[in-house]
């Protein structure tokens, strides 16, 4: 298969799934996309009025849920008018599905209308101050999982990538949210301390296993991006303490109602 044809099959296949939305939302197109990463899901509540529930897997070419705290659900949410497509959970690149399983959900929101997408996680922090339940925009990204969710020569502009009106209307909103680089490992093992260490080095201040290989596909399909880490941990040696995924999921929800707030603010003022 030449790279052609398969970015064709993966459009072709996200086609596939917007087509099946339409017929079970009943809705003709939706507006903005989020996707809800660990300990997020409880804030898709706050985000408006649910139209529609079903689990993902009643979409063509979509997995079901691999990881805990991933609900593995799509929901369309009415937010006074705006019509948001949401993901409760995603696929990871170390779940072995390939590139196109990570960013079937981009494709399928963008075939799906979306002109905005909203990428969420859970993740490390570099920076002592962001305890545990701290919102973290992020201002930029560094693909450190050694494969590209592109296929072949598409050339496509990385600048700017985090939008900065829509990271400038968060803080607005929101004037105590910072910034960070994030940084996306492979998986499914945490980061060594060395390897933060390097994180440090190169200028990263997030890191975690989803999101920038999801940002490049969005941005290839001239989507408008926020991203937005909850730091869920301080990263590996920093505090002398395992990480486990509890945890993970522990920050999260405890954190849920601020970040469902926000979101919902954010998707008003689109």
């Amino acid at each position: 298969m030449t790279d052609n044809e398969a970015t064709k099959v993966a459009n072709d296949a996200a086609r596939e799934s917007a087509s099946t939305l339409r017929a079970l939302t009943n809705v003709d197109q939706h507006d903005v996309c989020v996707i809800l990463g660990s300990g997020w899901v409880p804030a898709a509540e706050l985000l408006g009025t649910t139209v529609a529930d079903f689990p993902v897997t009643e979409l063509p070419h979509f997995s079901p849920p691999a990881v805990a705290g991933h609900a593995g659900r799509v929901r369309s949410i009415d937010a006074d008018g705006t019509k948001v497509l949401v993901f409760l959970g995603r696929t990871h690149l170390y779940e072995e599905r390939g590139v196109d399983a990570v960013t079937h959900a981009v494709r399928t929101a963008h075939f799906a209308g979306c002109k905005t997408i909203v990428l969420t996680n859970g993740c490390g922090g570099l920076d002592p101050q962001w305890s545990p339940g701290t919102p973290v925009l992020i201002r930029d990204h560094i693909n450190l999982t050694g494969v590209s969710p592109l296929h072949g020569a598409h050339f496509v502009d990385l600048t700017n990538l985090y939008s900065p009106r829509l990271r400038a209307m968060c803080q607005e909103l929101e004037p105590s949210l910072t910034e960070g680089v994030y940084c996306q490992f492979r998986g499914p093992m945490y980061e060594t301390p060395a390897e933060i260490g390097m994180v440090a080095a190169i200028g990263g201040t997030l890191v975690g296993m989803s999101t920038a290989l999801e940002a490049i596909v969005a941005r290839s399909l001239a989507m408008e991006i926020l991203g937005l880490s909850l730091v869920t941990n301080l990263a590996a040696g920093m505090t002398g303490e395992p990480l486990n995924h509890e945890e993970v999921l522990e920050a999260g929800n405890a954190a849920a109602t601020r970040m469902g707030d926000l979101l919902a603010r954010v998707i008003r003022g689109l």
